[in-house]
């Protein structure tokens, strides 16, 4: 198969995160942080050396200020949901995700007030919008750093400018470009980052994080065990463990870990190019065929990997279904988890086809996903 879904969860992975992943399960299986042998002291000291590669990777001093969560979604549910009060103000954009828009509008019933910013048809937001967006009682700014569904990348550094000169907090959701654009929490005044390990991070599924910085106070949405301050019936104030409870992913937590050595060693910037020239491909070669409309910027310096469209009228599950039962191409159809993403480009009710290149697809896998569009347009 061809796996043109890499947006939704990169695949395949480096030969080392499955190692690393094996290794942790046979070699030191044990429960980290909550005893004094040998297995589970190594599997906390492995679990920190991912903590601190994440640090290093996102420019973040302490990397206990990082906490693992299951995935970006849990990550964003704990950062607006530990921040927010009743009376509180936030401003968001329509090309979120709905693991930001379903979380803000939970709390509009607790009397938290949501303004939801109108980006243009090829998803960017202009930041004017949002800073004339600001009152009294805003207090959070929270955006995607790129589109899930049309890869428009947002001006973040910019946008934590405005955040900062207003004394707001801002939250960015890495969920597309965590892993292969430069992130740099203290150049781009981010004080809130969430992120997932399973998409360009290129670690396991139910590996993700969120990084809070310090000075912010974020409620915790769940107590439990610690390993710390057992004594204690309070949850314990330092971090990570405030906001971790439970038993960790400590395999997958390595495996994340394995995932950033690969692109450390590869380099983020032979990556993103790769992805970049790939992705200049398709789009040049969908504008040859007729019937196709391209959504988003149709640029690969403002946009991710990811590029979506439809062919005619057709359904785009029906797309899909064709690519993957004719021509063996996974690839995603439908509203991609963010609704009003696709009432802003215009195709609420046909949904679109979602192409997304990771870091091990080939010039070879996007000339035969063209042949295979313009062999369906063609039929239609």
């Amino acid at each position: 198969m061809i796996y043109l879904d890499n947006a939704a969860t990169s695949f395949p992975k480096p030969d080392i995160v499955y190692e690393a992943i094996m290794d942790a399960m046979r070699e030191y299986g044990a429960n980290p942080g909550r005893s004094g042998h040998k297995l589970a002291l190594k599997a906390g000291r492995a679990i920190y050396e991912t903590r601190e590669l994440l640090a290093a990777f996102f420019n973040i001093e302490d990397p206990m200020r990082i906490i693992f969560t299951p995935n970006a979604t849990d990550g964003l549910n704990l950062g607006i949901k530990g921040l927010l009060k009743p009376g509180d103000h936030v401003i968001t954009t329509s090309m979120e995700h709905n693991s930001v828009l379903r979380p803000l509008k939970a709390l509009e019933k607790i009397g938290v007030k949501t303004t939801i910013v109108q980006c243009d048809e090829e998803g960017s937001v202009d930041t004017r919008d949002i800073e004339e967006a600001i009152n009294q009682n805003t207090k959070l700014i929270l955006t995607t750093h790129a589109s899930n569904v049309t890869g428009t990348i947002f001006p973040i550094k910019a946008i934590g400018d405005i955040a900062k000169k207003h004394k707001l907090v801002y939250m960015v959701d890495a969920a597309q470009t965590a892993g292969v654009y430069p992130i740099d929490v203290a150049n781009m005044n981010i004080d809130i980052l969430a992120f997932p390990g399973h998409k360009s991070l290129l670690g396991p599924q139910g590996t993700g994080g969120i990084y809070i910085r310090e000075g912010i106070e974020i409620g915790n949405i769940k107590e439990g065990g610690t390993g710390s301050k057992s004594d204690s019936l309070i949850q314990p104030e330092i971090y990570p463990d405030k906001l971790e409870s439970g038993t960790p992913n400590m395999p997958g937590i390595v495996g994340l870990g394995a995932g950033l050595k690969y692109i450390v060693d590869r380099g983020i910037e032979d990556i993103r190019e790769h992805e970049r020239k790939l992705t200049k491909i398709f789009i040049d070669g969908l504008k040859e065929i007729k019937d196709v409309k391209i959504y988003g910027p149709c640029d690969v310096d403002k946009q991710a990997p990811v590029v979506s469209i439809n062919i005619g009228e057709e359904d785009s599950s029906e797309v899909s279904y064709i690519l993957d039962q004719v021509f063996d191409i996974a690839v995603r159809p439908g509203l991609h988890c963010a609704p009003l993403a696709h009432k802003t480009i215009g195709c609420y009710e046909q949904g679109c086809v979602r192409f997304s290149i990771g870091p091990f697809n080939t010039v070879k896998d996007i000339e035969t996903a063209l042949e295979a569009v313009n062999s369906i347009s063609r039929e239609i």
